[in-house]
């Protein structure tokens, strides 16, 4: 079986809902900032700089996408417990990870940032009642209701993925 270098640890794969499953999911959003700063531990800037696989976003781009998705992660759920159903709003990517800042700003910016924000995004989920995971918010693009508990099931997942793409990368440069 050939090794997809785009899915390190797997695709996600939606699990029905457990205690055990949402207390792992849970505790992966709380320790993803130090899971993913711990990842990037003594790279230099020409590492930062580099392609995590061929045609790949850089190690940069990486972590501050994970914030730019983390952000808009936390005000989907924040808009799932507040609104019946909302809309929630799409964004490009690729473009996003194309802009000035995150080819300029330090990592240690978005390392910063994450540590606040999944302080803030775990409280929340703490606070969740069994009901609320059956919440759900509609994404245009993908023309589908998704319900509070596949989101978290998502992103406990995407932290993980990239964090993994980073690793990867260092073990096979032996960096």
């Amino acid at each position: 079986m050939t090794h997809d270098p785009r899915y390190p640890i797997g695709k996600y794969t939606p699990e029905p809902f457990s205690e055990q499953k949402k207390e792992d999911w849970i505790a992966d959003i709380r320790h993803l900032p130090q899971l993913l700063e711990n990842a990037l531990l003594n790279l230099d800037e020409q590492q930062l700089h580099t392609a995590y696989r061929e045609g790949g976003w850089t190690i940069q781009q990486l972590v501050h996408h994970v914030a730019d998705s983390h952000i808009n992660a936390y005000c989907r759920f924040r808009l799932g417990i507040t609104e019946t159903n909302p809309v929630i709003k799409p964004y490009d990517e690729k473009l996003w990870a194309e802009l000035p800042d995150v080819q300029h700003v330090p990592v240690n910016i978005s390392i910063t940032l994450l540590h606040a924000l999944h302080a803030r995004w775990y409280y929340l989920l703490e606070q969740f009642r069994i009901k609320d995971w059956d919440r759900t918010v509609f994404h245009p693009e993908q023309k589908k209701t998704i319900t509070l508990w596949e989101l978290l099931g998502s992103y406990a997942w995407h932290g993980k993925h990239h964090t993994a793409h980073i690793i990867r990368l260092r073990e096979e440069k032996h960096w």
